[in-house]
């Protein structure tokens, strides 16, 4: 056990108390269950952070912080979608679910054959991330700031992090096709390179 591994088993625990708070039927409970979200948001910077400057990454680290992420998101939209039973909340959250179980059975499969790094998590995956955690918080905060209305503000950014999450969903299985089929899909969807004679 390290500092990282028990920040990120501390995100696992936050789980229940959030769905807790945002179910207490007091005015401030999304208020609180939003602080809840945030501290968990910050546990996955803090720890990946933390591993890699105190030297301190683990298998144990490298299987649980995924999952740990992954389990608070599909926990916060699947409440939210119990609060929200909409169109417009389901077709995101079941894009983002999706995509999330669909890349980890693919990152799972590839580990096996030892082509795990060929679907390791990329710039777009982390800009998806972070404009998800935002969208989350928003959802769960609901109370407009001023004159900001921030649960409108969580659903532009819950559908831009959707988008997001598709892009970035089939530049991964792009770059496993060759493993999944045997077939180059990748020199196929680049563009031809012309190429000159040195003289």
């Amino acid at each position: 056990m390290n500092i990282p591994n028990i920040l990120t088993i501390l995100r696992i625990m936050l789980i229940p108390v959030f769905v807790v708070v945002y179910y207490l039927p007091f005015s401030w409970a999304y208020n609180v269950a939003a602080i809840v979200f945030a501290l968990a948001a910050f546990t996955d910077l803090l720890d990946g952070y933390l591993a890699r400057r105190l030297g301190q990454e683990s298998p144990l680290g490298a299987f649980l912080d995924p999952v740990a992420d992954k389990l608070m998101v599909a926990t916060v939209l699947v409440v939210l979608l119990q609060q929200h039973p909409t169109i417009w909340l389901a077709i995101p959250t079941a894009i983002i679910i999706g995509r999330e179980i669909t890349i980890s059975a693919l990152r799972e499969w590839m580990a096996e054959i030892g082509a795990r790094n060929q679907v390791a998590v990329s710039m777009l995956g982390k800009v998806k991330t972070t404009a998800q955690m935002i969208a989350i918080f928003c959802l769960v905060y609901r109370d407009s700031i001023g004159n900001l209305p921030v649960f409108t503000v969580g659903y532009v950014l819950l559908y831009i992090a959707a988008v997001l999450t598709v892009w970035s969903m089939m530049i991964y299985l792009i770059a496993a096709w060759p493993r999944l089929t045997g077939d180059n899909l990748v020199k196929v969807m680049q563009p031809h390179k012309k190429t000159t004679e040195n003289k």
